[in-house]
């Protein structure tokens, strides 16, 4: 067999490799890791090993190795995970044809054109051709589950020239060549013909078996490679997803080019300094050097100052390299990758019981992202909706069936203030999942008695017939199930059932329907139709038909689809039964029903061979298949006659409404982007609190006279012209409206409802601007009609356009564009397959369940590594200013201060620990508190904890502190002495005052805390022992060098004590005192309370477990165990300062401005307050 591309492209002898596993890979991605910090590092090291650095080049390289080493170790063990996956499935065994006989060989050896066997429940090792099975008539059944989520069963049909290969002897004999596409990553298209005995025929996926799918119900089948390896289409689709990178994350990068400027600077002050400094008239210093001496001396000849400037610069900017923290980005990933793994992973609140679904982080990059988000895009169905379908209503012929009251029709009466009268339901009605219609006119045969009876038979033949349902299990309607492509399909078919068109088997060509009460009431008759072609539903077309032909030789089509596809391809003469439909489509979208219409057409033979000649030409084209049999499709789609409508319920989740309540306090704007009807989409919005009654609603619609008028005359230019110019005054009024109500003291809030055909012309280039400016002004926004690609665009003109944090959330692959727009992706695990949870960011099984996800989660990732970034600024800087000034007292020579480790392990060792713990555990304020105040997630819409405000804050503190550090230590050390009289050098200057950074930044890093646990005392008594054991070590071992006994010199006089303790007290007043005057007189909103609830325990009460169950599995308890970790039960503290202002708290909430009072502050601060004793 000879397997050949278009373009011919070698497919042989490739390995299944995931990823590249060679130590190239993650040394380049780590080691570089595309930050300008690495690079500087890595130059830092290099300077370090030239004559002008002050400091030994190992205390440089060792630390820069530390931190790179600590990356490598993590990508080299995931990467040796990856490599053994990738073994175990290279040599995955599978049954190839050599000599005539069935040979098992690893499918790392798979070539294109070998014949290979492929047994029950087993997987494909790679892109088949479709050859043989044991099933009769050439098929099988797969599941994709891994390609796409869908647990529900395909069939697939091998050409009927080829169901003899099935044996080793025949299969041997089988010669052909296959000319198809070049490998790409379209999992559900093919092209490609094959050419056997000289008869070329045309190949579709539906022959074609791709690697990762599973065989099931068939013994075994045969099969052709055609790609391997990197080839495959799963292979070609397993690129990762695009990387994201934080807005928190973009700051940094300029905070750390902020640290660039100041490090060019001070070194740039150093370095002029120096030149200005050397004079001849200090000769004694040798300055000028001696021939063949020392070169170092020549740095600092005065008769070359320009040299002596540029040698000092890039000898400065090694003695300040600290002030770049080395150990920032690891100890952020390593953070975050905890946060994700162990705190988003293993919470209950997050854990969907029924379908055994946890959440899940499928990155660690954007977990500060979650607590800034400012717009939700979200899907509606399977997101806001359950995506359990139920056909609950329907139209026949102008007449409307189903007694049943829906969700969205009590809360619309329950709005209006009107009570419903849900009738009586019938005590012997049918009902099953997928079924929930009441009316006993259709029921068991006497739809016969209804004005239409042959409408309604051709309604039910048509639920039955049109559609890719495939049935499973006994040939019985209490026992068989129905394995479908979506819920809506399955429901038709088991409202079918239940009308008594009871569909129980299908063959590729052929299905068979037990039909009920059709010659008369009780009458059961099997009936057979031949499905003669298929034509598929998509995004595009939103339709589907069937050609079949009845045993009598009737040939029909019968198609069912959106509303306006259907309406359009309509014969004449039906005007008042489409006006009669319309009106009933519109009801049941005003009761948030999903609704299809469905429309039939007889054939006559001459018409349909004709046709069907061209549809198996399109289908044999190698160019533009798709494109083709769509425009054959249209040929025979017309003329259609209108049978009815469907209307399906689909249920609002649990707790969306709450959620969304919560959301939007918490100033969240929230956009549904939906492929729905208009009255179903809104009526959704008011279901679940999106819109209400008190909001002024401007709706744009292209359901207006002036553009149905243009339409039914046809000319396309014409009504592309006139719907632009109709959205563009739409548009421009709903804007001035709007900015009229914004300045108005007490008006309404806004919403905006626009369908999809003019959101294609508000999204040109010149109308862009103005739908973004109206859409900013909304408090909600609801689209319809949208096709994926709109989505894509919405999502993308807010993150663009207002630069404002988004957020998508979708359940299926109509949702991947948008899920990968938005700044987070969140995927929700549903009925619809799991390809948007493989797009996303974090999954979660429940819409609700993003409260948790960005009010509690979100909002402590983003604190706690907003506390993380700007104490690594404070302490790196404060540590470097110290030596800055001392260059002041040598002459700019660059002379180092300390000696070159205790630089080196200041970042490494001495402070690295505490902040990843304040990274973890710090809280301000509990789960329970930060979902029943949202409005405190509004300080991370605002950014309030990283702005440039805060850092200056932070600069001015670690200015002032290292004034204290060097001039404190240096005065007071100029009259010390040791214990044998002698006055104390610069080493012994330099200890104490190392000494005296470490202890302070360690503590000022526990003032800083909202919480404290255990781990926060360990960690900072932690590393001041470090310093302290490193320091007694060091001191010894260096007796040919500077340090020797130096510390124990000094902890033998008094002086060392009294510094001690004197230096972090008056180093820390400053910010003692800066602390309590803002959380006196300007508190946060987290601060105010924190006040409130300082005396309530954090731990979990028991109304908290009982909301989440008390019945766990052991995987669940350990869950639950690691969410018990010491972080849940901490205490707040620093609460010295009592806050006023309450007030002025929740007026703000309400909008109302309420100024603090001066009394308000002394009476607040005289009040004593008692804890209760229990």
């Amino acid at each position: 067999m000879i397997a050949r591309p278009i373009s011919p492209s070698d497919s042989r002898g490739i390995l299944y490799q995931l990823r590249s596993t060679t130590s190239l890979r993650f040394c380049r991605k780590d080691s570089l890791n595309r930050r300008v910090a690495n690079l500087y590092f890595l130059t830092i090291s290099i300077l370090s090993t030239t004559p002008i650095s002050p400091v030994h080049p190992v205390t440089n390289v060792v630390p820069l190795s530390l931190v790179l080493f600590v990356s490598l170790v993590k990508e080299a063990f995931e990467d040796w995970k990856r490599f053994q996956n990738d073994m175990t499935i290279n040599n995955n065994s599978v049954d190839v044809l050599q000599d005539q006989k069935w040979e098992s060989i690893p499918w790392k050896k798979l070539q294109v054109g070998d014949i290979v066997r492929i047994k029950k429940n087993g997987f494909f090792p790679a892109d088949l051709l479709f050859l043989a099975s044991t099933n009769p008539d050439g098929v099988c059944y797969i599941e994709t589950a891994n390609l796409d989520g869908e647990t529900n069963l395909k069939i697939r049909k091998a050409l009927e020239k080829t169901w003899d290969y099935l044996t080793p002897e025949k299969a041997s004999e089988f010669k052909g060549e296959v000319q198809c596409e070049q490998p790409n990553n379209s999992l559900y298209t093919f092209t490609g013909n094959l050419i056997i005995d000289k008869q070329t025929l045309p190949l579709t996926p539906n022959e074609i078996m791709l690697r990762g799918c599973s065989l099931r119900n068939t013994e075994y089948m045969v099969g052709a490679v055609i790609f391997t390896g990197h080839e495959t289409k799963v292979m070609m689709n397993a690129m990762n997803v695009p990387s994201k990178r934080s807005t928190l994350e973009r700051k940094l990068d300029k905070l750390i080019l902020a640290l660039f400027a100041t490090l060019f600077m001070m070194c740039l002050i150093g370095a002029i300094s120096s030149g200005v400094f050397i004079n001849h008239k200090y000769y004694y210093l040798g300055l000028r050097g001696k021939k063949n001496e020392d070169s170092a001396y020549s740095s600092f000849d005065p008769d070359n100052r320009f040299l002596v400037i540029i040698l000092t610069m890039f000898t400065l900017i090694t003695l300040y390299s600290t002030i770049i923290p080395i150990s920032l980005y690891v100890s952020i990933e390593m953070i975050k990758f905890i946060q994700s793994t162990q705190y988003i992973n293993n919470d209950l609140r997050m854990y969907h019981v029924e379908s055994n679904t946890p959440a899940l982080a499928r990155t660690s990059n954007l977990n500060e992202e979650l607590g800034q988000v400012e717009y939700i895009f979200s899907d509606k169905t399977g997101t806001l909706t359950r995506n359990l379908m139920e056909f609950f209503k329907c139209s026949i012929g102008g007449e409307v069936y189903g007694t049943g009251v829906t969700e969205i029709e009590r809360g619309v009466a329950q709005r209006n203030g009107i009570k419903l009268d849900e009738g009586y339901k019938s005590a012997n009605t049918a009902h099953e999942k997928g079924f929930n219609f009441d009316d006993a006119k259709l029921m068991r045969g006497a739809w016969r008695n209804e004005p239409n009876p042959d409408l309604c038979k051709e309604f039910f033949r048509c639920l039955a017939i049109c559609h890719t349902v495939l049935p499973e299990g006994e040939e019985t309607p209490e026992k068989i199930t129905y394995q479908a492509a979506s819920p809506d399909e399955s429901a038709l078919v088991i409202a079918a059932k239940n009308f008594g068109f009871f569909f129980y088997r299908r063959t590729p060509t052929t299905i068979y329907v037990r039909e009920s009460h059709i010659e008369k009431v009780g009458k059961i008759q099997d009936v057979s139709y031949e499905i003669l072609n298929v034509l598929e539903f998509n995004s595009t077309r939103k339709r589907q038909s069937v050609v079949c032909r009845y045993p009598d030789g009737r040939l029909v089509l019968y198609c069912k689809g959106a509303d306006n596809v259907i309406y359009e391809r309509l014969a004449d003469g039906q005007d008042d039964l489409k006006k009669v439909s319309r009106e009933h489509l519109e009801l049941f979208g005003s009761s948030g029903l999903r609704t299809l219409c469905l429309a039939y057409r007889d054939l006559s033979p001459d018409i349909y061979e004709s046709w069907n000649e061209k549809f198996i030409q399109a289908k044999s084209s190698l160019r533009d298949r798709e494109k083709k049999l769509d425009e054959v499709a249209e040929l025979i789609e017309k003329d259609l006659i209108f049978i009815g409508c469907t209307a399906i319920e689909d249920k609002l989740q649990e707790g969306v409404p709450n959620c969304i309540e919560t959301l939007s306090r918490a100033g969240i704007k929230i956009w549904v982007l939906t492929g729905d009807k208009m009255e179903t989409a809104i009526n959704i919005a008011y279901a679940c609190n999106l819109i209400n009654n008190e909001m002024k609603q401007f709706v744009i619609s292209s359901e207006t006279d002036v553009i149905r008028e243009v339409e039914n005359r046809g000319d396309q230019v014409e009504i592309a012209r006139v719907i632009k110019e109709e959205v563009k005054k739409q548009l421009r009024r709903c804007l001035e409206e709007a900015q009229n109500y914004l300045h108005t003291v007490t008006g309404p809030k806004l919403a905006l409802v626009i369908d999809g055909k003019c959101l294609m012309y508000a999204l040109d280039p010149s109308l862009r601007v103005t739908l973004l400016n109206l859409s900013l002004n909304c408090n909600s926004v609801v689209c319809c009609r949208v096709s994926p690609l709109q989505k894509a665009q919405v999502t993308s003109m807010v993150k663009k356009g207002a630069r404002k944090i988004t957020l998508s959330i979708g359940d299926g692959a109509n949702d991947v564009s948008m899920i990968q727009a938005a700044h987070v992706g969140v995927g929700i695990s549903g009925q619809e397959g799991m390809q948007a949870v493989m797009a996303s960011d974090f999954a979660i099984a429940q819409f609700r369940f993003l409260t948790d996800l960005l009010l509690v989660h979100g909002r402590w990732s983003y604190i706690r590594l907003c506390k993380v970034i700007t104490y690594f600024f404070y302490k790196n800087l404060t540590f470097t200013l110290t030596q800055f000034w001392f260059t002041f007292q040598t002459g700019f020579s660059g002379q180092r201060f300390y000696d070159d480790w205790f630089q080196s392990l200041y970042n490494v060792i001495f402070t690295a620990l505490p902040v990843i713990i304040v990274g973890l555990f710090d809280k301000d304020v509990s789960a329970s508190l930060s979902k029943k105040y949202p409005e405190l997630y509004r300080e991370g819409i605002r950014n309030v904890f990283f702005k440039w405000r805060v850092v200056a804050v932070w600069a001015f503190f670690s200015v002032y502190q290292s004034l204290v550090f060097y001039y404190f230590v240096t005065t007071s050390s100029d009259s010390g002495q040791n214990s044998s009289g002698k006055m104390f050098g610069i080493w012994d200057v330099s200890t104490m005052a190392f000494t005296c950074v470490v202890v302070t930044v360690n503590l000022r890093l526990l003032m800083m805390c909202n919480s404290i646990t255990r781990w926060h005392y360990i960690s900072v008594g932690g590393s001041i022992s470090a310093w302290f054991i490193f320091v007694f070590v060091y001191c010894i071992i260096d007796h040919k060098k500077n340090l020797y006994y130096v510390i124990y010199v000094l902890m033998s006089t008094f002086y060392f004590y009294l510094t001690l303790m004197l230096v972090p007290i008056f180093a820390l007043f400053g910010d003692f005192v800066y602390q309590g005057i803002q959380r006196w007189f300007f508190p946060f909103d987290y601060q105010i309370i924190q006040e409130m609830h300082w005396h309530e325990p954090e731990g979990r009460s028991r109304d908290d477990l009982l909301e989440i169950g008390n019945q766990l599995t052991p995987d669940e308890a350990r869950s639950y165990a690691v969410a018990q970790l010491p972080r849940e039960v901490s205490k707040h503290t620093g609460f010295a300062f009592d806050s006023p202002g309450y007030e002025s708290f929740f007026a703000s909430q309400l909008g109302v401005h309420a100024p603090q009072k001066a009394w308000d502050v002394a009476r607040r601060a005289s009040m004593k307050r008692t804890v209760k004793k229990k």
